[in-house]
């Protein structure tokens, strides 16, 4: 799925980039955790949540890294349905606010997520520093 949600979304990845990135979050470590959506058996999409902290909300916080829903079943709420569930459950953990990126053409995402109360950070962009894979 993660594959799919990045051919997607036009990221270029490897198997072994995504596999660095997953692998952490499926053993355990405390920076993030991947919900898998829908029957266990058969999961239609996953979210991946990784951790930081912030002086600003006063304690932990969090990045919607990836939320993917398979195209064949977008649309039906499901997205919502687990944001709204995840809100509450990190909220109760603990976290105090939630960061996330919607793509300047993604309307419908923006409409939904400013309805589950995220807001723009006017005068804010986000920015991004990569480190150079070593070869």
């Amino acid at each position: 799925m993660v594959a799919a949600y990045h051919a997607h979304e036009g990221i270029e990845s490897t198997e072994e980039t995504r596999m660095e990135g997953i692998s952490p979050l499926l053993e355990g470590s405390p920076h993030g955790a991947i919900w898998l959506i829908g029957p266990r058996k058969s999961p239609v999409g996953y979210i991946a949540i990784t951790f930081g902290w912030s002086i600003e909300m006063g304690g932990l916080d969090g990045f919607v890294d990836e939320f993917f829903i398979r195209e064949s079943v977008r649309g039906r709420g499901m997205g919502s349905e687990v944001m709204v569930a995840l809100l509450g459950e990190l909220a109760r953990g603990g976290l105090k606010g939630l960061h996330l990126e919607v793509g300047p053409g993604n309307e419908r995402a923006r409409r939904i997520y400013k309805r589950l109360g995220f807001r723009t950070r006017e005068g804010h962009h986000l920015m991004t520093w990569r480190a150079k894979r070593e070869t």
